[in-house]
């Protein structure tokens, strides 16, 4: 079972507790209306489902109910970080080092 970090709660708790809310710092578009179908069906299904360091968006659903962003190995499941949203992107040397 995968244990998870609540950068807001401050407790690491088993996956049950969150649900995972897609790829994080995905710049969204200020008037989607502005945009090509194409560039609206990239927006919405293309991500670069990266094999390794992956950044992504989480919700503790059952506490405090916020989202908050991960830094998670996608070959071996290993969360190396949380961090609240809003927040820039870690420097994965930074993440790297405290592993």
């Amino acid at each position: 079972m995968l244990m998870i970090h609540c950068p807001y709660c401050d407790e690491t708790l088993p996956e049950l507790e969150f649900a995972y809310a897609g790829e994080a710092h995905i710049v969204r578009p200020a008037d989607p209306s502005t945009l090509t179908d194409e560039e609206w069906r990239d927006f919405l299904f293309i991500r670069t489902n990266a094999r390794g360091t992956h950044y992504e968006r989480w919700r503790h659903v059952h506490g405090c109910a916020r989202f908050f962003n991960a830094v998670r190995d996608t070959v071996s499941d290993k969360f190396l970080m949380t961090y609240k949203a809003g927040e820039p992107r870690p420097d994965l040397s930074d993440v790297e080092a405290g592993t």
